[in-house]
């Protein structure tokens, strides 16, 4: 098919080709001196550039031949041709960038099995996030198979709720359950499950909170599922807001900056006017970002309320303070005035999982992902009250397994909130806060002595210890430390695990975890649960799907989906991930 071309563009052929011809024919010859050479060179542009503006001017009253005219290919490169010319004239088509995936996360293994009469103390700080499920979510909605260190199991379980008892009272923030029944991946091993309810609070009652929304509003939030959305998800908050609250914005880009001063919760227009100026661009300097909001807490702080930021962010700070111990620090030594800070992160491509998480750690607040308008709703809407209020500080568990009764155990998740054994009774190390409302759950695989489900090697020269005594029929001791908010001596909660409590069945709410732990092992590689398949994981949550009010459950079962197709596919994205330490 042929081609039209204006008459420049036919000119500028012509003389790309006249100088290509005057140097082909140079190189018939001998090689001349340099000089020789660029005079010969020039000749040959002048020539080229004469015949170029007599084309020019033919082809004006030639517009129809023009119109016909078929390019022709360029000729060959001639060996002896000087390069860099040609070069200039006819450059090599370059490819396309694309943008690199650089979203970071937390490299880490497994937890390990552990013989009880070798460690029979297992320590751990307690987690209420659920950003690592949301963001897996995400992943797989896009046909993108998530790297293993994407996936935390403890976020993955902590994300649904199994209908924990709740406390009497508000004496003790919250009440310590446990289950025990065997393991849908191998009957010869037990699932333990703990679960931890905190007190709920009406959104009515809340006490007065002083509120500051930290927003990156730097370029790399320009795209629909950053900016955009947080301003949707922050919409949401507002109408929850009251007269008696404070609500500032602090937003960051290559500088921070005050949007909104302190405003009073019931000024919704205002806030919600101010939410919708802001615009994406610039650099992200997050380390001044975080001090202007800490600022800002401190002089709207309310004595005996909620003082709080929300930093919603990617995670992609480049100016600044930038390396990540240096911002936990800075948050670290700001929560010991009283004011927490919660992350919630956005978008794809560049998030910075890791960064979101540890600062929502340090800050005494939890982590959430925000991926649809409908999350947003969840995290800030229907649970506010876990959102904003804390009710317990420095949360600590403790098992410590009876050897003659359990030969082997595993913690399943929670690798990045282990804790040193005498790290349970120091009040000065940090651990993990509970919400009012919030829940927390967490699962052991346990190999009972003599049940022939051991999976490390017998010892040569050891040997389990006899039952005997007053724990004879206990199979474990919990114990549970926590502070109440602004004081700094922690309280003990301990609790013997009964071997008498075994259930020959699992109940609903164990049957759906032991599937929400399967589906983020498989994710992970499935390492653990020794052959159970995408399909048994799916047969199992669909027949514990219970009163499933949100339709969480049910989306999970097409999550389960999602990811069988990925795995089996082999499909691991179109960018590379990178994690980090």
């Amino acid at each position: 098919m042929r081609t039209s071309l204006p008459y420049r563009s036919i000119a500028l052929t012509a003389l790309s080709t006249g100088v290509l011809l005057a140097l082909s024919l140079a190189a018939c010859r001998s090689l001349p001196p340099a000089d020789d050479a660029g005079q010969a060179i020039r000749k040959a542009e002048a020539e080229a550039g004469s015949m170029g503006i007599a084309l020019e001017e033919s082809s004006r009253t030639r517009q129809a031949d023009a119109a016909a005219f078929t390019p022709p290919a360029p000729p060959a490169p001639v060996a002896a041709a000087p390069q860099a010319l040609y070069r200039a004239l006819a450059p090599m088509p370059q490819p396309v960038a694309q943008a690199a995936n650089t979203e970071r996360y937390q490299a880490r293994d497994d937890n390990p099995v552990q013989r009880a009469a070798e460690q029979p103390v297992s320590t751990f700080s307690i987690d209420v996030d659920t950003g690592s499920y949301a963001n897996v979510r995400r992943m797989l909605r896009d046909g993108v198979r998530p790297p293993a260190d994407a996936v935390r199991v403890e976020e993955f379980l902590n994300y649904f709720d199994y209908g924990h008892p709740a406390p009497a009272g508000r004496d003790v923030p919250f009440r310590v359950s446990t289950e025990l029944a065997p393991a849908p991946w191998n009957p010869k091993r037990q699932l333990l499950m703990v679960g931890i309810k905190g007190y709920d609070v009406a959104k009515a009652q809340l006490p007065p909170a002083n509120l500051v929304l930290l927003v990156d509003t730097s370029g790399s939030m320009q795209s629909a599922d950053k900016l955009p959305l947080l301003k949707q998800a922050f919409s949401a908050l507002v109408p929850q807001l009251r007269a008696q609250d404070r609500v500032s914005i602090v937003v960051y880009a290559g500088s921070a900056g005050l949007v909104l001063a302190p405003t009073p919760g019931d000024r919704h227009e205002e806030i919600l006017a101010a939410l919708a100026r802001l615009e994406a661009g610039g650099s992200t300097n997050g380390g001044d970002g975080i001090r202007l909001a800490y600022s800002v807490a401190r002089q709207g702080f309310v004595e005996g309320g909620v003082n709080r930021i929300l930093l919603a962010t990617d995670g992609d700070f480049n100016v600044g303070t930038v390396d990540q111990g240096a911002l936990e620090t800075l948050v670290a030594d700001q929560r010991r005035t009283g004011i927490a800070l919660s992350t919630l992160g956005f978008g794809q491509g560049n998030y910075n999982d890791a960064m979101a998480e540890r600062l929502a750690d340090a800050g005494d607040g939890s982590h959430a992902y925000i991926d649809t308008p409908e999350e947003a709703r969840k995290v800030l809407v229907e649970q506010m009250q876990a959102t904003l209020l804390t009710i317990a500080n420095d949360v600590k568990v403790q098992i410590e397994f009876n050897p003659a009764v359990v030969s082997e155990y595993r913690l399943i998740g929670y690798e990045n909130r282990l804790l040193a054994r005498e790290d349970f009774g120091n009040d000065r190390v940090d651990a993990g806060d509970i919400g009012a409302g919030h829940q927390v759950t967490a699962l052991y695989e346990l190999t009972l002595a003599g049940s022939g489900g051991e999976r490390l090697p017998p010892l040569r020269y050891g040997a389990a210890p006899a039952a005997g005594g007053a724990a004879a029929g206990e199979l474990a001791h919990l114990r549970l430390r926590y502070k109440l908010p602004g004081q700094a001596n922690s309280r003990l909660l301990q609790t013997p695990v009964l071997r008498s409590s075994l259930r020959p069945q699992a109940s609903e709410p164990l049957r759906f975890a032991a599937a929400v732990a399967g589906y983020a092992d498989l994710l992970r590689g499935g390492h653990n649960v020794e052959g159970w398949t995408w399909s048994e994981v799916s047969a199992t949550a669909r027949g514990a799907l219970g009163d499933d009010r949100w339709g969480l459950r049910r989306e999970f079962l097409g999550l389960v989906e999602s990811a069988r197709a990925v795995t089996s596919t082999g499909t691991a994205g179109a960018t590379a991930v990178i994690a980090v330490e």
